[in-house]
Protein backbone atom coordinates (compact mmCIF):
# COMPACT_ATOMS: atom_id res chain seq x y z
CA UNK A 1 0.00 0.00 0.00
CA UNK A 2 1.28 3.28 -0.97
CA UNK A 3 2.21 5.63 1.84
CA UNK A 4 0.23 9.15 1.80
CA UNK A 5 2.07 12.21 0.93
CA UNK A 6 4.34 13.74 3.63
CA UNK A 7 1.69 16.91 4.40
CA UNK A 8 -1.01 14.10 4.76
CA UNK A 9 1.16 12.28 7.27
CA UNK A 10 1.85 15.48 9.23
CA UNK A 11 -1.19 16.79 8.88
CA UNK A 12 -2.77 12.96 10.39
CA UNK A 13 -0.03 13.13 12.93
CA UNK A 14 -1.07 16.85 14.18
CA UNK A 15 -4.45 15.53 14.36
CA UNK A 16 -4.14 12.21 16.50
CA UNK A 17 -1.28 13.72 18.58
CA UNK A 18 -3.74 16.77 19.43
CA UNK A 19 -6.89 14.27 20.21
CA UNK A 20 -4.63 11.94 22.71
CA UNK A 21 -3.18 15.11 24.63
CA UNK A 22 -6.42 16.11 25.15
CA UNK A 23 -7.76 12.70 26.25
CA UNK A 24 -5.36 12.33 29.11
CA UNK A 25 -6.17 15.89 29.55
CA UNK A 26 -9.20 15.55 30.03
CA UNK A 27 -9.79 12.08 31.52
CA UNK A 28 -7.48 12.43 33.88
CA UNK A 29 -6.37 15.23 36.27
CA UNK A 30 -5.15 18.61 34.54
CA UNK A 31 -1.61 19.06 37.04
CA UNK A 32 -4.06 20.79 39.62
CA UNK A 33 -5.44 18.94 42.57
CA UNK A 34 -6.63 19.78 46.01
CA UNK A 35 -7.44 17.92 49.44
CA UNK A 36 -9.33 19.66 52.13
CA UNK A 37 -7.99 18.37 55.59
CA UNK A 38 -9.79 17.86 59.17
CA UNK A 39 -9.25 20.26 61.78
CA UNK A 40 -5.94 19.68 63.65
CA UNK A 41 -4.28 21.15 66.81
CA UNK A 42 -0.56 22.40 67.07
CA UNK A 43 1.25 20.74 69.82
CA UNK A 44 4.55 21.86 71.70
CA UNK A 45 6.45 19.49 74.08
CA UNK A 46 10.03 19.23 75.72
CA UNK A 47 11.19 16.21 76.18
CA UNK A 48 14.68 15.99 78.04
CA UNK A 49 16.69 19.19 75.25
CA UNK A 50 14.72 18.90 72.61
CA UNK A 51 11.45 20.36 71.56
CA UNK A 52 9.03 19.18 68.98
CA UNK A 53 5.90 21.02 67.15
CA UNK A 54 3.84 18.63 66.38
CA UNK A 55 0.61 18.55 64.55
CA UNK A 56 -2.37 15.97 65.51
CA UNK A 57 -5.43 15.48 63.77
CA UNK A 58 -7.60 12.15 63.72
CA UNK A 59 -6.94 9.86 61.20
CA UNK A 60 -8.26 6.72 60.35
CA UNK A 61 -10.77 5.01 62.44
CA UNK A 62 -10.13 8.34 64.43
CA UNK A 63 -6.67 7.04 65.47
CA UNK A 64 -4.28 10.20 66.43
CA UNK A 65 -1.92 10.54 64.06
CA UNK A 66 1.00 13.24 64.86
CA UNK A 67 3.31 14.63 62.48
CA UNK A 68 6.43 16.19 63.62
CA UNK A 69 6.83 19.92 61.90
CA UNK A 70 9.72 20.96 64.29
CA UNK A 71 12.17 19.81 66.22
CA UNK A 72 15.43 22.29 68.01
CA UNK A 73 17.14 22.71 70.98
CA UNK A 74 15.27 23.92 73.99
CA UNK A 75 17.14 26.98 73.85
CA UNK A 76 16.64 27.81 70.79
CA UNK A 77 13.33 28.61 70.95
CA UNK A 78 14.47 32.20 69.07
CA UNK A 79 14.49 29.57 66.04
CA UNK A 80 11.12 28.48 66.77
CA UNK A 81 9.80 32.18 66.95
CA UNK A 82 11.61 32.69 63.65
CA UNK A 83 10.10 29.77 61.72
CA UNK A 84 6.89 30.14 63.25
CA UNK A 85 6.29 34.10 63.84
CA UNK A 86 2.13 34.20 63.20
CA UNK A 87 1.62 31.76 66.45
CA UNK A 88 5.23 32.13 68.23
CA UNK A 89 3.53 34.73 71.01
CA UNK A 90 0.35 32.33 71.62
CA UNK A 91 2.16 28.92 71.80
CA UNK A 92 4.94 30.39 74.17
CA UNK A 93 2.64 32.01 76.06
CA UNK A 94 0.48 28.58 76.37
CA UNK A 95 3.83 26.67 76.84
CA UNK A 96 5.10 29.10 79.74
CA UNK A 97 1.38 28.41 81.10
CA UNK A 98 1.49 24.95 80.99
CA UNK A 99 3.88 23.06 78.89
CA UNK A 100 1.93 19.93 78.67
CA UNK A 101 -1.59 21.45 77.72
CA UNK A 102 0.27 23.85 75.32
CA UNK A 103 -1.73 23.66 71.48
CA UNK A 104 -3.01 25.92 68.91
CA UNK A 105 -5.72 25.19 66.95
CA UNK A 106 -5.70 24.83 63.43
CA UNK A 107 -8.86 24.97 61.18
CA UNK A 108 -10.03 25.27 57.38
CA UNK A 109 -7.00 23.25 56.42
CA UNK A 110 -6.08 22.72 52.70
CA UNK A 111 -3.59 21.20 50.45
CA UNK A 112 -3.37 22.43 46.73
CA UNK A 113 -1.02 21.34 44.74
CA UNK A 114 -0.24 22.32 41.04
CA UNK A 115 2.07 20.42 38.90
CA UNK A 116 3.96 21.36 35.52
CA UNK A 117 6.95 19.72 33.86
CA UNK A 118 9.11 22.07 35.40
CA UNK A 119 7.61 22.38 38.88
CA UNK A 120 6.04 20.51 41.57
CA UNK A 121 4.17 23.29 43.98
CA UNK A 122 2.31 22.39 47.37
CA UNK A 123 0.31 25.21 48.98
CA UNK A 124 -1.05 24.36 52.49
CA UNK A 125 -3.34 27.02 53.57
CA UNK A 126 -5.21 26.96 57.48
CA UNK A 127 -6.58 29.36 59.72
CA UNK A 128 -4.43 29.77 63.26
CA UNK A 129 -4.42 31.66 65.97
CA UNK A 130 -7.66 33.06 64.01
CA UNK A 131 -5.56 34.15 61.40
CA UNK A 132 -5.44 33.08 57.40
CA UNK A 133 -1.68 31.52 57.20
CA UNK A 134 -0.33 29.53 53.70
CA UNK A 135 3.30 27.55 53.36
CA UNK A 136 4.37 26.79 49.99
CA UNK A 137 6.72 23.96 49.42
CA UNK A 138 8.54 23.37 45.46
CA UNK A 139 10.56 21.17 44.03
CA UNK A 140 11.56 20.90 40.28
CA UNK A 141 11.10 17.50 40.44
CA UNK A 142 9.42 14.74 42.88
CA UNK A 143 12.31 13.64 44.65
CA UNK A 144 13.84 17.42 45.08
CA UNK A 145 9.75 18.06 46.06
CA UNK A 146 10.11 15.28 48.89
CA UNK A 147 13.47 16.80 50.65
CA UNK A 148 11.66 20.47 50.57
CA UNK A 149 8.62 19.22 51.95
CA UNK A 150 7.27 18.11 54.97
CA UNK A 151 6.58 13.93 55.49
CA UNK A 152 2.92 14.67 55.94
CA UNK A 153 2.73 17.11 52.99
CA UNK A 154 4.68 14.43 50.48
CA UNK A 155 2.40 11.92 51.37
CA UNK A 156 -0.55 14.38 50.48
CA UNK A 157 1.29 14.81 47.23
CA UNK A 158 1.31 10.97 46.45
CA UNK A 159 -2.54 10.70 47.44
CA UNK A 160 -3.42 13.37 44.93
CA UNK A 161 -0.35 14.26 42.92
CA UNK A 162 1.20 12.32 40.21
CA UNK A 163 -1.01 13.26 37.31
CA UNK A 164 -1.21 10.84 34.29
CA UNK A 165 -1.66 13.51 32.40
CA UNK A 166 2.26 15.12 33.13
CA UNK A 167 3.73 11.91 32.76
CA UNK A 168 2.63 11.06 29.39
CA UNK A 169 3.35 15.11 28.66
CA UNK A 170 7.17 14.20 29.81
CA UNK A 171 7.42 11.98 27.86
CA UNK A 172 6.10 13.34 24.32
CA UNK A 173 8.03 16.18 24.88
CA UNK A 174 11.58 14.24 25.05
CA UNK A 175 10.34 12.22 22.10
CA UNK A 176 9.49 15.39 20.44
CA UNK A 177 12.88 17.26 21.58
CA UNK A 178 14.95 14.23 19.99
CA UNK A 179 13.27 15.29 16.42
CA UNK A 180 13.92 18.98 16.96
CA UNK A 181 17.35 18.04 17.95
CA UNK A 182 18.05 16.08 14.80
CA UNK A 183 16.88 19.03 12.51
CA UNK A 184 18.78 21.43 14.65
CA UNK A 185 21.50 19.19 14.29
CA UNK A 186 21.50 19.58 10.21
CA UNK A 187 20.19 23.43 10.23
CA UNK A 188 24.12 25.00 10.33
CA UNK A 189 25.53 22.69 8.19
CA UNK A 190 22.39 23.39 5.41
CA UNK A 191 22.75 26.93 5.89
CA UNK A 192 26.10 27.16 5.00
CA UNK A 193 26.40 24.71 2.51
CA UNK A 194 23.59 25.93 0.67
CA UNK A 195 24.08 29.44 1.01
CA UNK A 196 27.64 29.18 -0.31
CA UNK A 197 26.39 27.31 -2.83
CA UNK A 198 23.79 29.71 -4.14
CA UNK A 199 26.03 32.90 -4.00
CA UNK A 200 28.91 30.94 -5.57
CA UNK A 201 26.33 30.32 -7.97
CA UNK A 202 25.12 33.82 -8.89
CA UNK A 203 28.00 33.93 -11.10
CA UNK A 204 28.02 38.03 -10.35
CA UNK A 205 28.08 39.54 -7.01
CA UNK A 206 26.15 42.31 -8.85
CA UNK A 207 23.43 40.18 -8.56
CA UNK A 208 23.62 39.24 -4.73
CA UNK A 209 23.27 43.62 -4.36
CA UNK A 210 19.78 43.40 -5.98
CA UNK A 211 18.43 40.31 -4.25
CA UNK A 212 19.30 41.62 -1.04
CA UNK A 213 17.81 44.64 -1.65
CA UNK A 214 14.71 42.88 -2.78
CA UNK A 215 14.55 40.78 0.17
CA UNK A 216 14.98 43.28 2.56
CA UNK A 217 12.35 45.70 1.13
CA UNK A 218 9.77 42.42 1.12
CA UNK A 219 10.63 41.90 4.75
CA UNK A 220 10.37 45.71 5.54
CA UNK A 221 6.58 45.69 3.98
CA UNK A 222 5.52 42.64 5.63
CA UNK A 223 6.27 43.45 8.89
CA UNK A 224 4.44 46.58 8.36
CA UNK A 225 1.16 45.28 6.79
CA UNK A 226 1.63 42.66 9.98
CA UNK A 227 1.89 45.21 12.55
CA UNK A 228 -0.90 47.37 11.36
CA UNK A 229 -3.27 44.49 10.91
CA UNK A 230 -2.12 43.79 14.79
CA UNK A 231 -3.21 47.63 15.84
CA UNK A 232 -6.78 47.61 13.62
CA UNK A 233 -7.46 44.33 15.39
CA UNK A 234 -6.50 45.75 18.95
CA UNK A 235 -8.69 48.55 18.33
CA UNK A 236 -11.70 46.76 16.81
CA UNK A 237 -11.83 43.93 19.72
CA UNK A 238 -10.79 46.14 22.55
CA UNK A 239 -9.28 42.93 24.68
CA UNK A 240 -7.97 45.05 27.11
CA UNK A 241 -11.15 47.53 27.90
CA UNK A 242 -12.83 46.15 31.53
CA UNK A 243 -9.36 43.75 32.12
CA UNK A 244 -7.52 43.72 35.66
CA UNK A 245 -3.95 42.88 35.04
CA UNK A 246 -2.33 42.21 38.33
CA UNK A 247 0.29 44.75 39.30
CA UNK A 248 3.61 43.78 40.96
CA UNK A 249 2.82 40.06 41.73
CA UNK A 250 3.93 39.01 38.42
CA UNK A 251 8.10 39.10 38.01
CA UNK A 252 10.09 40.69 35.16
CA UNK A 253 10.65 37.59 33.05
CA UNK A 254 12.74 38.97 30.48
CA UNK A 255 14.39 42.11 28.68
CA UNK A 256 14.25 44.54 31.47
CA UNK A 257 17.96 45.61 30.87
CA UNK A 258 17.61 45.62 27.49
CA UNK A 259 17.33 49.02 25.20
CA UNK A 260 16.17 49.54 21.47
CA UNK A 261 20.29 51.48 21.03
CA UNK A 262 21.98 48.39 23.23
CA UNK A 263 19.87 45.83 20.88
CA UNK A 264 21.09 46.96 17.44
CA UNK A 265 24.43 47.43 19.21
CA UNK A 266 24.42 43.62 19.62
CA UNK A 267 22.75 43.19 16.20
CA UNK A 268 25.91 44.63 14.07
CA UNK A 269 28.47 43.20 16.21
CA UNK A 270 26.29 39.81 15.60
CA UNK A 271 26.83 40.24 12.46
CA UNK A 272 30.55 40.08 12.59
CA UNK A 273 32.12 37.13 13.39
CA UNK A 274 35.42 37.30 15.26
CA UNK A 275 35.78 33.62 14.92
CA UNK A 276 33.47 32.06 12.54
CA UNK A 277 34.60 28.31 14.15
CA UNK A 278 33.12 29.83 17.23
CA UNK A 279 30.00 30.72 15.46
CA UNK A 280 29.32 27.59 14.47
CA UNK A 281 29.76 26.19 17.43
CA UNK A 282 27.20 28.49 19.20
CA UNK A 283 25.05 28.79 16.09
CA UNK A 284 25.00 32.23 15.40
CA UNK A 285 23.11 32.59 13.01
CA UNK A 286 23.72 36.42 11.59
CA UNK A 287 27.57 35.73 11.97
CA UNK A 288 27.23 32.16 10.07
CA UNK A 289 24.71 34.23 7.30
CA UNK A 290 27.70 36.95 7.05
CA UNK A 291 30.84 34.39 6.87
CA UNK A 292 28.67 32.47 4.28
CA UNK A 293 27.96 35.09 1.84
CA UNK A 294 31.04 36.91 1.66
CA UNK A 295 32.45 32.85 1.45
CA UNK A 296 30.27 32.78 -1.78
CA UNK A 297 31.38 36.22 -3.18
CA UNK A 298 34.94 35.68 -3.11
CA UNK A 299 34.57 32.06 -4.50
CA UNK A 300 32.84 33.96 -7.56
CA UNK A 301 35.92 36.91 -7.88
CA UNK A 302 38.36 33.75 -7.73
CA UNK A 303 37.28 32.80 -10.69
CA UNK A 304 38.52 29.36 -12.12
CA UNK A 305 40.86 28.89 -8.70
CA UNK A 306 37.21 28.53 -6.88
CA UNK A 307 36.26 25.88 -8.91
CA UNK A 308 37.50 23.55 -6.22
CA UNK A 309 36.10 25.30 -3.54
CA UNK A 310 32.09 26.09 -5.19
CA UNK A 311 32.22 21.74 -6.13
CA UNK A 312 33.30 21.14 -2.58
CA UNK A 313 30.14 23.07 -1.31
CA UNK A 314 27.95 21.74 -3.64
CA UNK A 315 29.16 18.13 -2.98
CA UNK A 316 28.65 18.89 0.61
CA UNK A 317 24.88 20.92 0.03
CA UNK A 318 23.65 17.54 -1.78
CA UNK A 319 24.77 15.29 1.35
CA UNK A 320 23.24 17.43 3.86
CA UNK A 321 20.15 17.41 1.70
CA UNK A 322 19.69 13.99 1.72
CA UNK A 323 20.26 14.12 5.22
CA UNK A 324 17.97 16.78 5.58
CA UNK A 325 15.11 14.61 3.86
CA UNK A 326 16.07 11.13 6.10
CA UNK A 327 14.64 13.57 9.44
CA UNK A 328 12.39 14.90 7.37
CA UNK A 329 10.28 11.36 6.89
CA UNK A 330 11.12 11.32 10.69
CA UNK A 331 8.33 14.93 11.03
CA UNK A 332 5.13 12.67 11.50
CA UNK A 333 6.24 11.11 14.88
CA UNK A 334 8.19 14.84 16.08
CA UNK A 335 4.53 16.41 15.51
CA UNK A 336 2.91 14.09 16.83
CA UNK A 337 4.65 14.06 20.32
CA UNK A 338 5.09 17.54 20.37
CA UNK A 339 1.43 17.96 19.61
CA UNK A 340 0.54 15.41 22.67
CA UNK A 341 2.64 17.54 25.15
CA UNK A 342 0.97 20.84 23.76
CA UNK A 343 -2.61 19.82 24.64
CA UNK A 344 -1.56 17.28 27.50
CA UNK A 345 0.27 19.93 29.50
CA UNK A 346 -2.18 22.77 29.34
CA UNK A 347 -5.22 21.22 27.72
CA UNK A 348 -8.23 23.61 26.98
CA UNK A 349 -8.14 25.35 30.16
CA UNK A 350 -5.36 27.33 29.13
CA UNK A 351 -7.97 28.94 26.46
CA UNK A 352 -10.27 29.97 29.15
CA UNK A 353 -7.67 32.84 30.39
CA UNK A 354 -7.41 35.65 28.78
CA UNK A 355 -9.43 34.54 25.98
CA UNK A 356 -10.58 37.70 24.69
CA UNK A 357 -6.61 38.80 24.27
CA UNK A 358 -6.23 35.50 22.62
CA UNK A 359 -8.51 35.98 20.50
CA UNK A 360 -7.59 38.95 19.33
CA UNK A 361 -3.59 38.02 18.52
CA UNK A 362 -5.77 34.58 16.71
CA UNK A 363 -7.62 36.88 14.48
CA UNK A 364 -5.02 39.26 13.64
CA UNK A 365 -2.44 36.51 12.72
CA UNK A 366 -4.84 34.57 10.25
CA UNK A 367 -5.61 37.97 8.83
CA UNK A 368 -2.17 38.30 7.99
CA UNK A 369 -1.74 34.83 6.90
CA UNK A 370 -4.83 34.05 5.01
CA UNK A 371 -5.69 37.15 3.51
CA UNK A 372 -2.19 39.69 3.15
CA UNK A 373 0.23 37.35 2.45
CA UNK A 374 -1.81 35.30 -0.04
CA UNK A 375 -2.67 38.45 -2.13
CA UNK A 376 1.05 39.10 -2.49
CA UNK A 377 1.59 35.82 -3.51
CA UNK A 378 -1.36 36.16 -6.24
CA UNK A 379 -0.59 39.71 -7.40
CA UNK A 380 3.35 39.56 -7.20
CA UNK A 381 5.09 36.65 -7.45
CA UNK A 382 2.28 35.82 -9.62
CA UNK A 383 1.46 32.29 -8.13
CA UNK A 384 -1.49 30.63 -6.92
CA UNK A 385 -1.61 31.22 -3.20
CA UNK A 386 -3.61 27.99 -2.85
CA UNK A 387 -0.96 25.92 -4.72
CA UNK A 388 1.62 27.19 -2.77
CA UNK A 389 0.59 26.79 0.66
CA UNK A 390 0.00 23.51 -0.27
CA UNK A 391 3.49 23.00 -1.26
CA UNK A 392 4.53 24.51 2.05
CA UNK A 393 1.82 22.50 4.46
CA UNK A 394 4.93 20.32 5.81
CA UNK A 395 6.79 23.28 6.71
CA UNK A 396 3.96 25.08 8.19
CA UNK A 397 2.61 22.32 10.16
CA UNK A 398 6.32 21.47 11.16
CA UNK A 399 6.51 25.26 12.50
CA UNK A 400 3.53 25.44 14.04
CA UNK A 401 3.74 21.97 16.38
CA UNK A 402 7.92 22.70 17.87
CA UNK A 403 6.90 26.37 17.84
CA UNK A 404 10.39 27.08 16.17
CA UNK A 405 11.34 28.42 12.91
CA UNK A 406 14.78 27.92 13.72
CA UNK A 407 14.24 24.28 13.90
CA UNK A 408 12.18 24.37 11.20
CA UNK A 409 14.78 25.45 8.90
CA UNK A 410 15.64 22.56 6.75
CA UNK A 411 12.03 21.55 6.38
CA UNK A 412 11.25 24.83 4.64
CA UNK A 413 14.36 24.58 2.54
CA UNK A 414 13.51 21.28 1.23
CA UNK A 415 9.53 21.74 1.19
CA UNK A 416 10.38 25.72 -1.14
CA UNK A 417 12.79 23.97 -3.33
CA UNK A 418 11.28 20.70 -4.03
CA UNK A 419 7.49 21.40 -3.66
CA UNK A 420 7.73 24.82 -3.81
CA UNK A 421 9.89 25.21 -7.14
CA UNK A 422 12.14 27.91 -5.93
CA UNK A 423 15.64 27.79 -6.96
CA UNK A 424 18.28 27.37 -4.62
CA UNK A 425 20.18 30.60 -4.90
CA UNK A 426 17.04 32.50 -3.80
CA UNK A 427 15.65 29.80 -1.21
CA UNK A 428 19.22 29.75 -0.04
CA UNK A 429 19.51 33.29 0.95
CA UNK A 430 16.08 34.50 1.78
CA UNK A 431 15.39 31.55 4.32
CA UNK A 432 18.29 31.86 6.50
CA UNK A 433 17.56 35.50 6.54
CA UNK A 434 14.24 35.41 7.32
CA UNK A 435 14.27 33.14 9.98
CA UNK A 436 16.65 35.57 11.95
CA UNK A 437 15.56 38.67 10.94
CA UNK A 438 12.03 38.45 9.77
CA UNK A 439 9.17 37.78 12.38
CA UNK A 440 5.86 38.63 10.99
CA UNK A 441 3.81 37.10 13.32
CA UNK A 442 6.34 38.09 16.21
CA UNK A 443 6.55 41.24 15.29
CA UNK A 444 2.21 41.36 15.15
CA UNK A 445 2.07 39.62 17.98
CA UNK A 446 4.23 42.16 20.10
CA UNK A 447 2.29 45.24 19.01
CA UNK A 448 -1.22 43.60 20.33
CA UNK A 449 0.16 42.57 23.77
CA UNK A 450 1.59 45.85 24.46
CA UNK A 451 -1.73 47.47 23.29
CA UNK A 452 -3.51 45.23 25.18
CA UNK A 453 -1.42 45.95 28.52
CA UNK A 454 -2.13 49.67 27.61
CA UNK A 455 -6.21 49.33 27.12
CA UNK A 456 -5.56 47.21 30.81
CA UNK A 457 -3.85 50.28 32.50
CA UNK A 458 -5.83 52.68 33.61
CA UNK A 459 -5.17 56.20 32.91
CA UNK A 460 -2.57 55.38 29.90
CA UNK A 461 -2.78 57.58 27.14
CA UNK A 462 -4.02 55.44 24.40
CA UNK A 463 -3.69 58.43 21.39
CA UNK A 464 -2.40 57.84 17.72
CA UNK A 465 1.01 58.99 19.04
CA UNK A 466 1.54 56.59 21.61
CA UNK A 467 0.24 53.32 18.83
CA UNK A 468 2.47 54.67 16.25
CA UNK A 469 5.32 54.47 18.89
CA UNK A 470 4.31 51.06 19.71
CA UNK A 471 3.95 50.25 15.63
CA UNK A 472 7.77 51.43 14.86
CA UNK A 473 9.12 50.33 18.49
CA UNK A 474 7.68 46.60 17.49
CA UNK A 475 9.05 46.89 13.64
CA UNK A 476 12.54 48.11 14.99
CA UNK A 477 12.12 45.40 18.15
CA UNK A 478 11.52 42.56 15.38
CA UNK A 479 14.90 43.31 13.54
CA UNK A 480 17.37 44.38 16.08
CA UNK A 481 16.43 41.46 18.51
CA UNK A 482 17.56 38.67 16.20
CA UNK A 483 19.74 35.97 17.53
CA UNK A 484 18.88 37.03 21.02
CA UNK A 485 18.16 34.34 23.25
CA UNK A 486 14.24 34.71 24.28
CA UNK A 487 13.73 37.55 21.75
CA UNK A 488 9.89 37.65 22.24
CA UNK A 489 10.61 39.00 25.90
CA UNK A 490 13.46 41.33 25.11
CA UNK A 491 11.01 42.79 22.25
CA UNK A 492 7.83 43.14 24.67
CA UNK A 493 10.51 44.66 27.42
CA UNK A 494 11.64 46.90 24.80
CA UNK A 495 8.32 48.17 23.52
CA UNK A 496 6.71 48.53 27.16
CA UNK A 497 9.82 50.57 28.11
CA UNK A 498 9.43 52.63 25.26
CA UNK A 499 5.69 53.98 25.73
CA UNK A 500 6.27 54.01 29.84
CA UNK A 501 4.08 50.62 30.40
CA UNK A 502 4.47 48.36 33.69
CA UNK A 503 7.28 45.71 32.31
CA UNK A 504 5.81 43.53 34.96
CA UNK A 505 2.67 42.78 32.49
CA UNK A 506 4.93 40.47 30.74
CA UNK A 507 3.90 37.28 33.82
CA UNK A 508 0.49 37.88 32.20
CA UNK A 509 1.33 37.58 28.51
CA UNK A 510 3.34 34.91 29.01
CA UNK A 511 0.81 32.60 30.91
CA UNK A 512 -0.60 32.29 27.63
CA UNK A 513 2.79 32.73 25.43
CA UNK A 514 2.84 28.66 24.25
CA UNK A 515 -0.29 28.17 22.07
CA UNK A 516 0.01 32.13 21.01
CA UNK A 517 3.92 31.01 19.89
CA UNK A 518 3.01 27.80 18.01
CA UNK A 519 0.31 30.49 15.86
CA UNK A 520 3.15 32.86 15.28
CA UNK A 521 5.88 30.84 14.60
CA UNK A 522 3.39 29.33 11.48
CA UNK A 523 2.85 33.01 10.56
CA UNK A 524 6.58 33.95 10.39
CA UNK A 525 7.84 30.30 8.74
CA UNK A 526 4.35 31.42 5.72
CA UNK A 527 5.95 34.56 5.54
CA UNK A 528 9.61 33.60 4.98
CA UNK A 529 8.45 31.27 2.38
CA UNK A 530 6.38 33.63 0.56
CA UNK A 531 9.56 35.80 0.29
CA UNK A 532 11.12 33.38 -1.53
CA UNK A 533 8.23 32.98 -3.86
CA UNK A 534 8.31 36.58 -4.45
CA UNK A 535 12.00 37.22 -4.68
CA UNK A 536 12.09 33.89 -7.13
CA UNK A 537 9.78 36.15 -9.54
CA UNK A 538 11.68 39.03 -10.16
CA UNK A 539 15.40 37.07 -9.59
CA UNK A 540 15.20 34.76 -12.31
CA UNK A 541 17.93 35.37 -14.93
CA UNK A 542 15.59 35.90 -17.57
CA UNK A 543 13.60 38.65 -16.05
CA UNK A 544 17.20 40.63 -14.77
CA UNK A 545 15.75 43.87 -16.85
CA UNK A 546 12.67 43.56 -14.91
CA UNK A 547 14.48 43.22 -11.80
CA UNK A 548 16.31 45.86 -12.01
CA UNK A 549 13.05 48.19 -12.89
Amino acid sequence: MKRPALHIQILIALIVGACLGLAFNLGFSSGASNLELPDAVIRIRPNLDVITLSLQELGPEDKLVTKTLFRDELDGLSDFQKTYPHIAEEIKAAWDADPETAQIEVTDRRIDIEENLDKITATYSRREAGAEESTTFTGKNVAEFQKNAPDWVFDVYETIGGTPSLTVAGWAKAIGDLFLRLLKMITIPLIVTSLVTGVAGLGDTSRLGKLFTKTMLYYFTTSVLAITTGIIMVNLIQPGVGEQLPGNDHAIVGGADQSLTGVFGGLIQNMIPSNPIESLASANFLSIITFSILLGVFIIKAGEKGDGLRNLFASAFEVIMGMTMFVISLAPIGVCAFMVYATASQGIDIFMTLAKYMLTVFLALLVHAVIVLPLIVKFVARRSPWEFARAMSPALMTAFSTASSNGTLPLTLASVENRGGVPNRVSSFVLPLGATINMDGTALYEAVAVLFIAQATPGFDMSLQSQIIVAVTALMASVGAAGIPHAGLVMMAIILQAVDLPIEAQGVIIAVDRVLDMCRTSVNVWSDSCGCAVVARFDAPDNDSEAGG
